[in-house]
């Protein structure tokens, strides 16, 4: 082979891969990218038709357990709220033997729709009485929530126990039907 034939073979070559990689650069790599975004924005779709699907299945559920939270929601008159924590911490004091020591409650109101009651309670009594006070708090419908639970010993053989808790009430804002 003489060399201008080889040299025209070099350049045909040369400008073959150099046009491969402009168009892998330009139009290849692009789609590439394209074709992979597309793909997850499809997967991202599929996922959210079958959360959605699900609500679905589950909205008969959701509105029960809403009307539930709506019904047992604290009044939106802070004193009316306030007095019926109090009330009903009497009631669970009373029921399980536990002395309440005291009771400080705080209005939070971060948002429109809601406001929390938070409730700083410290009482006393031994395990048993402490242990049934929580059980009623937990299982009363009222809209509250237990939010951190403390407990000391106020002896040294722990026979008398000091409860700290701090409880979260819901308040709905929004007028109920």
């Amino acid at each position: 082979m003489n060399v201008k034939n080889r040299q025209q073979l070099l350049l045909i070559v040369t400008l073959s891969l150099l046009a491969l990689y402009v168009g892998d650069l330009l139009v290849f790599g692009p789609m590439y990218n394209w074709w992979k975004s597309r793909q997850t924005q499809v997967a991202d779709l599929r996922q959210q038709v079958s959360q959605g699907n699900a609500l679905i299945r589950r909205e008969a559920v959701i509105r029960d357990e809403w009307q539930h939270i709506r019904s047992n929601a604290l009044p939106n008159d802070s004193s009316q709220a306030e007095q019926q924590v109090l009330r009903a911490l009497d009631g669970w004091a009373g029921d399980s033997g536990v002395n309440i020591n005291s009771i400080t409650p705080q209005w939070q109101s971060d948002q429109d729709d809601y406001s929390t009651l938070e409730c700083r309670v410290e009482a006393a009594g031994d395990l048993g009485t402490l242990s049934h006070f929580l059980y009623e708090i937990e299982n009363d419908p009222m809209a509250l929530q237990l939010e951190s639970v403390e407990l000391t010993a106020a002896d040294d053989k722990g026979q008398q126990l000091t409860l700290g808790l701090q409880i979260g009430g819901l308040a709905l804002v929004t007028p109920q039907p």
